[in-house]
């Protein structure tokens, strides 16, 4: 499986990935940025938070709560432009891209997104 690396400078203040790698099993995507943060965040977690319309929602809709991805798998990794990476998933959802801020994002909030992510998918 190749590396994602953005190739251009990044824009002032933003973090900026140095390393995205994606583990043999497929199951987590380890990404470190320039501010010296390095996260390992757990292909469920990433395909429960994809920034794609289907969980956003449409228009401003409100989040749709996925469940059953506990067995997903990363299929692919796709560089788009300078400043996010696609994140192709086994179970066909490939919309989602994911800039390099909300990766960072999805990392330093981890605990609190996938806490909200748990009780939400709880209540039903």
């Amino acid at each position: 499986m190749k590396n994602a690396m953005p190739s251009d400078s990044p824009p002032v203040n933003n973090p900026w990935p140095s390393e995205i790698r994606l583990n043999p099993a497929r199951d987590v995507l380890t990404v470190a940025f320039d501010d010296g943060s390095r996260f390992e965040l757990r292909a469920e977690y990433l395909r429960v938070e994809s920034p794609s319309a289907e969980v956003r929602g449409h228009g401003g809709g409100p989040k749709t709560i996925l469940r059953g991805k506990q067995d997903v798998k990363i299929s692919g990794l796709e560089p788009v432009g300078n400043y996010a990476v696609r994140i192709g998933f086994d179970d066909g959802h490939d919309s989602g891209l994911f800039s390099w801020a909300y990766l960072h994002q999805l990392g330093s909030e981890k605990d609190r997104i996938w806490a909200e992510y748990q009780a939400a998918a709880a209540r039903g």
